[in-house]
């Protein structure tokens, strides 16, 4: 996704009781979380009148503050309603991406390197950015790995760990594919570079089994909710690139564009398949029964 910060996007930051319009300066160089990384956020949306899971993610954003040492200083039901304020402020023409974030200002006395919690600053931002739902996505198997949580900080939604996603895209795009399916140390399948991923063979249903090395998403869960409750057999287990090029369909999900059927992995070709197309359809109904909306 490509965010132009510019005057062209309409875009509105709440920080330290204040909106801002357009890209205000808050990260100084030397802030913490500008030299050392002490950066968490999370994404929800707002489309058609309506923002679903946005209670899950604003308190996904507050763990993912609290794993990487920061203190989680809005509430998550304060971040809700904040959320909902800064929606009124766009035409509703637009789908809006809805990103509370966190960082630190200053490294713990004695040892820089560490966050210093009693520094955590946060930040809502909501620009215009369209839906790509149902947009036909292509991948190829990436060189590069997902790392294990005694490497890198796994459980939180940080930006630290974008910079290896982005490399992932990068290789992938220039090889003439738009994602990549990505690995874990020990060669199984566990995502995408941008999102989870999912595979259907004779009408069951896969997913990799969460293990800690990739973020097993709000939109998966949901997906992988509605499907079971449709019926549907819904397995999460180790799966293998072999496992994927044999499968009947492949599908991704993530908020930024629910469900995204893929139709070429490196040289196997598909099609968007039935089971890609119901777990879109049932989402988008339950969304559109159940999700909040500001009332």
């Amino acid at each position: 996704m490509a965010v132009d910060t510019s005057a062209r996007t309409p875009t509105f930051t709440h920080v330290d009781g204040e909106w801002f319009t357009g890209n205000p300066p808050l990260i100084g160089p030397v802030s913490h979380a500008m030299w050392l990384g002490s950066t968490v956020f999370d994404g929800a949306r707002w489309f058609d009148g309506i923002a679903p899971d946005l209670d899950l993610h604003c308190q996904r954003v507050n763990r993912s503050a609290e794993n990487m040492g920061m203190k989680a200083v809005m509430p998550a039901e304060e971040i809700e309603r904040l959320a909902w304020e800064g929606i009124q402020k766009f035409d509703g023409r637009t789908a809006i991406y809805i990103k509370p974030m966190y960082w630190a200002e200053h490294g713990q006395m004695g040892s820089v390197v560490a966050a210093d919690p009693e520094s955590t600053r946060f930040a809502l931002c909501l620009f215009e950015a369209p839906m790509h739902t149902a947009k036909p996505s292509s991948l190829t198997v990436s060189p590069f790995r997902r790392p294990t949580p005694e490497c890198a900080m796994t459980d939180a939604k940080t930006g630290s760990l974008y910079p290896n996603s982005g490399r992932m895209i990068i290789d992938a795009r220039k090889r003439g594919f738009d994602n990549a399916l990505v690995r874990d140390m020990n060669g199984n399948v566990v995502e995408t570079a941008s999102s989870n991923v999912f595979m259907v063979k004779d009408g069951v249903v896969y997913t990799p089994a969460a293990n800690r090395t990739f973020l097993a998403g709000i939109t998966r869960a949901r997906i992988m909710g509605l499907l079971r409750k449709a019926g549907f057999d819904v397995r999460e287990t180790t799966l293998s690139v072999e496992d994927f090029m044999d499968a009947d369909e492949i599908f991704q999900t993530g908020n930024y564009s629910k469900v995204v059927p893929v139709t070429r992995l490196d040289d196997v070709q598909l099609q968007e398949g039935p089971v890609t197309r119901k777990a879109l359809e049932l989402y988008m109904d339950w969304a559109k029964s159940t999700a909040g909306t500001d009332g």
